[in-house]
């Protein structure tokens, strides 16, 4: 009676494997066979169920910062926008009919 190769099975995946020689012979004698099947449940702490929620929450931090890093710089850059024109005009600023007076001229 040969047994199967244990590294080329699956537990788990696949039934268990009755050898032909035993079947047939349980099958002439009428006796029964039995099958004892082994099952080790993972040992030690399933880190996967912990990590994903970790992952993800710092996927959402990682995001946010991302998003007050790209806010700030926006906002630098509008500064620095608002301070180019209003030195490049001294005087009131029109645009399509509406005049804005940004400083005052000190004439």
């Amino acid at each position: 009676m040969q047994q199967p190769d244990p590294r080329h099975t699956i537990p788990g995946a696949i039934a268990p494997h009755i050898p032909a020689d035993v079947y047939q012979r349980a099958q002439a004698t009428g006796q029964p066979v039995v099958i004892i099947v082994t099952d080790t449940g993972p040992t030690g702490f399933p880190w996967r169920r912990v990590l994903i929620p970790f992952a993800i929450a710092g996927a959402v931090v990682a995001g946010g910062w991302g998003l007050v890093a790209a806010l700030c710089w926006l906002m630098d850059v509008a500064t620095h926008t608002a301070t180019t024109i209003a030195g490049a005009t001294a005087g009131p600023l029109g645009v399509g009919g509406i005049t804005l007076k940004l400083f005052q001229s000190k004439k």
